[in-house]
Parts: C-alpha cells; structure tokens; sequence
C-alpha cells in the first residue's frame, strides 16, 4: 500500500512538473486552508471576483482613457463561482458605474466563455454605434480545488489558476492600428463531449474537471470552425498572420500545433500566457491576444484568429484583423447575428492578475 501511495505521489509530482507552467497566480487570503467549506469558498470567490474584477476594468479603462460613467454596457462572463446579485450588479455598485447600464451575465461556458461574451457586447455596439461595452472575464479557479485522486481532478489542479480581463469596444470609431477589429465569428458545438471538461459538485463543492481526451478533441473541433469562417470570407489558412489560442494545457497546445503543422512561434504567445499565468479559463485567451497586440507586432491588414480550445461541449472563434491604416472595415450588418456581421470595431483591453 505504502508503495502504491509513493508511486501515485511521483506521478501527481510529475504532472506539476511537465506542465511547462512556472507561475500562477491565485487568491488567497492568508495561508491557504485545504479545510475551507462551501460557503468559505463561495464567498472567497466572491471577494476575489470583485477585487481583480475591479483591478482589470480600471486598467482598460485607464488605457483608453474612457471614464466609468461612459460605459453603456457590461458583460461578466465566470464560472468558478455563483452569486445573486451576480458579480457584474456587485461591480456596478461597487465602481461607480452609471445606474443606467445595460448589464449581461454569462455563466458557465468554462474556457469558452470569453468569445460568446465577446458576441454580446459586438451585438450591443452594433446596435448602438455611440455607444461603448466593456466586457469582463473572471475566475478564481482556486475556489475550485478540490483534492481526490483521481487523474483529472489532479491535471485541473495542476494548470488551472485565477485571474481576470476587461475588454472595452465600441462601433465607428475611426481606426486604431494599434488595436483589432472585430470582423466574425464562428462557433462550433459537439454535445457529445459534454461531460469531458467543466465543474462538477461532488460533497457541495466545485470540482474541476479535464478529461483526457481534451488534448485529442481541441485540433479537430478548431478546424472545422475554422474553415467556415475563413470560406466565408474567402481567406486560406496561410493568410492567418496570429494565432490566438486558448492555452487550456502543454498537452493541448502540442496537439492543436501537430493538427495544423504550426511552428513554435506561430503559438509562442499562447505559451508565453500559459508558463507566466497557467490555465485561468475563460480571461485567458484575452491574455493571448493581449500578448499578441504588446510582443507581435502586428501589421496593418493581417487577419488572427481567436479561440478558446472549447468548454465542455462548444468552440467559439473570433476573427480580429488589424485595420488598415487610416479605415476599419466595412460597419456593414448583413444579418441579425454577430456571425453574420462585419462591423467596425476597436477594442481596448487589459488584464490584471495581481496577488
């Protein structure tokens, strides 16, 4: 027994190790406590949620010089934790923000949550071109760690960390080199894979989950979004000049590179994200595409690509080409949903991740 205890010990061991993951960040508040209740957890998600919340919104909103009471719109996007009034209603109060503001809470899409959130706030400013939305991703996946044996409770363990990201839009703009516009969307859903990646509640607590098969579904899911969106823009997989992919783990990010013959710098910045941060879910693919903007360089006119790996049973991606200079692409609605839409968009963002 001793011995087949050392040797589950050398295992967990190693996958802490190989996760190609030096840093994370994580909530606590003072020493960590293994004997926390749900409820001490549920409200340290809480006050977690609306401390780096608050810290990411007042960073963008600082970088573009936008005052709290000229934001119309805010979207929260979390999963790591539940609360009535929800976080966003809680941040309104707590920031200042106008008791006017149109609000949406998305909850639940696990790492795929920031691009369906994304949708929503590209629909209000869509609809309301003088207007500005501010989204918001946020998590403290240290809420969540439960301790079992089972291997991938460990793996969520091992990668998953907290953190939270804001981002600022707005329609007809005149256009920003400096930072993308939102041009489509594609999504693509497999309900048959449901149950390989979320939260569970096992004894009342939330337990991440990583099944894995994940590193194998992330590659094949992605192309085949992928190639809907760029037939429909009449675009070749060559003409992707970054790759904004979720780094949900080393595992899936060495299978997404395989599936599409990637070189190592084409996803250097989902790397980058993943060895300063670890696996945040939902605000982490925001951290990519942040990392993109400061260290890639991006040129005028060269179209990325965004997507989280999936969560639970969905793929969502977005389209982001830089401007070119001097004009934005086409404010041109051409149908009744973001999928459908292009739109003049410029994003701000920032993420924070403190303590």
């Amino acid at each position: 027994m001793r011995s087949q205890i050392r040797q589950l010990g050398e295992r967990i061991r190693k996958i802490f190790l190989n996760s190609d993951i030096d840093y994370r960040h994580f909530y606590l508040e003072g020493a960590p406590n293994r004997e926390e209740s749900t409820d001490q957890l549920n409200q340290r998600y809480l006050r977690g949620a609306i401390k780096i919340g608050c810290q990411a919104i007042l960073n963008c909103l600082k970088a573009s010089a936008t005052a709290v009471q000229d934001v119309h719109f805010l979207a929260v996007c979390t999963c790591t934790g539940y609360v009535c009034p929800d976080v966003g209603s809680r941040l309104i109060t707590q920031m200042g923000f106008s008791n006017r503001i149109q609000r949406a809470s998305i909850l639940g899409l696990g790492c795929a949550g920031a691009l369906p959130t994304l949708q929503r706030a590209v629909d209000f400013v869509r609809a309301n071109p003088k207007r500005q939305a501010l989204l918001l991703a946020v998590e403290i996946c240290s809420a969540c760690y439960y301790v079992d044996n089972t291997l991938e409770t460990v793996i969520g363990n091992a990668i998953c960390a907290d953190g939270a990201a804001a981002f600022l839009l707005a329609a007809g703009r005149q256009a920003t080199p400096s930072y993308p516009h939102v041009i489509d969307f594609e999504t693509f859903i497999d309900t048959e894979q449901i149950d390989e990646v979320g939260l569970q509640h096992r004894g009342g607590k939330l337990r991440i989950v990583l099944g894995a098969s994940i590193q194998h579904l992330a590659g094949p899911m992605i192309e085949t979004a992928l190639q809907r969106l760029l037939q429909r823009h009449g675009l070749s997989r060559s003409r992707i000049g970054f790759w904004v992919v979720h780094p949900g783990g080393r595992k899936v990010i060495d299978n997404v590179q395989k599936h599409f013959g990637m070189t190592d710098a084409q996803l250097r910045f989902s790397r980058t994200v993943l060895r300063n941060y670890g696996n945040m879910s939902s605000p982490t693919v925001m951290f990519v595409l942040e990392e993109v903007v400061h260290s890639g360089d991006p040129r005028p006119g060269g179209p990325g690509t965004g997507s989280p790996p999936r969560e639970g049973d969905r793929l969502d991606r977005g389209s982001k080409p830089w401007p070119w200079p001097g004009r934005g692409p086409p404010a041109e609605c051409r149908g009744l949903r973001a999928s459908a839409c292009i739109v003049d968009l410029i994003e701000q963002f920032s993420n924070a991740m403190k303590r």
